[in-house]
């Protein structure tokens, strides 16, 4: 399976057929608003069936990603990134966890990332009261070339060195600029139809058998090829779902229930949370989601293929290996 961002699967050209569009037609199919035009479809079927000479194996190549999709792809990537970075600057002036309205030194912890003096120092994470060794890791890392008490390391950080109030601006500007992005993100979807075409499942691709199958696939690193290959799996589709529809989403009202300002002005959302140091926890957790996330897909990116898989997020062309038409 091809692990990649939503897409959009339309233009498609490769082997012996030659088809032909208007520049309108391509245009829309480029920008993801339509489907490719039916007549193209046609003109590749009919080239096809009247071609006794075309050569298999062969690859094709269909137009996957959108522009709007490819632009907002690569602004989340920048986006995260500095968010990941400036949140932990931020997590680290109090690296502790709490649930409920208060928290504060001495008040039970969900999570702590911390220092033991007595040992010399020594890193840990605490965790609902189970205690884990972390030192070089986590809670106590190299600064200047001495041990120092920091929750996460310098280089894990923006800024490096412990800074608040520089990790508050990098966040929230960049907090602002991911809302902007994935509204245009959510609202392009929506009306192009790529969330119902694209990332809906159909009730044959969540049943337990379907599921299972694929499952046994990735297990395997069995990736689609063919026509397969020009969809997402139900398991794609449903990762994907989660992100775009549970994850984001809650870690944006998560920061925003964090922000006193906005306490004031929706004081509903502190309540929907359970209070700030839970919408807190929360935020970490949904964060740490994404991380995980991140490390499947750039995973099953390089598995099922690096190049192909980044050039159709940079171009949108994605090539896809034909072996016949009866393989």
């Amino acid at each position: 399976m091809a692990w990649f961002p939503p897409c959009e699967d339309h233009a498609v050209t490769g082997g012996s057929s030659r088809l032909t569009a208007s520049a309108s037609d391509y245009r829309s199919t480029l920008l993801g608003l339509q489907p490719l035009n039916a007549q193209m479809k046609d003109a590749e079927m009919s080239a096809d069936a009247s071609n006794d000479n075309v050569q298999y194996p062969r690859t094709i190549f269909i137009r996957r990603h959108s522009v709007v999709t490819r632009l907002t792809h690569w602004l989340n990537v920048l986006c995260l990134s500095f968010l990941l970075l400036s949140g932990l600057q931020i997590f680290n002036a109090h690296p502790e966890l709490y649930w409920g309205h208060y928290g504060a030194d001495g008040d039970p912890a969900v999570l702590t990332i911390g220092a033991d003096d007595a040992a010399g120092p020594s890193g840990f994470v605490r965790v609902v009261g189970v205690q884990i060794p972390t030192t070089g890791m986590l809670g106590v890392s190299e600064v200047d070339g001495e041990p120092t008490a920091r929750a996460f390391p310098s280089w894990a950080t923006i800024p490096s060195f412990q800074d608040l109030a520089a990790g508050r601006r990098w966040h929230f500007f960049f907090a602002w600029l991911f809302v902007i992005n994935g509204i245009v993100y959510f609202g392009f979807s929506l009306l192009s139809g790529h969330f119902r075409r694209d990332l809906a499942p159909t009730a044959h691709e969540l049943s337990p058998s379907h599921l299972g199958r694929e499952v046994l696939d990735h297990a395997r690193l069995r990736f689609p090829k063919g026509e397969e290959a020009k969809r997402y799996n139900a398991l794609q589709k449903l990762a994907y779902l989660a992100v775009v529809v549970i994850l984001l989403p809650l870690m944006v009202l998560t920061g925003l229930t964090m922000s006193p300002g906005i306490d004031a002005a929706l004081p509903a959302l502190v309540d929907i949370f359970g209070g700030r140091q839970s919408a807190r926890t929360i935020h970490f957790i949904t964060a740490s989601a994404l991380v995980i996330f991140v490390i499947v897909h750039v995973a099953m990116v390089v598995l099922s293929g690096t190049w192909n898989n980044i050039r159709s997020m940079v171009t949108g062309r994605y090539a896809i290996h034909e072996e016949g038409p009866n393989a």
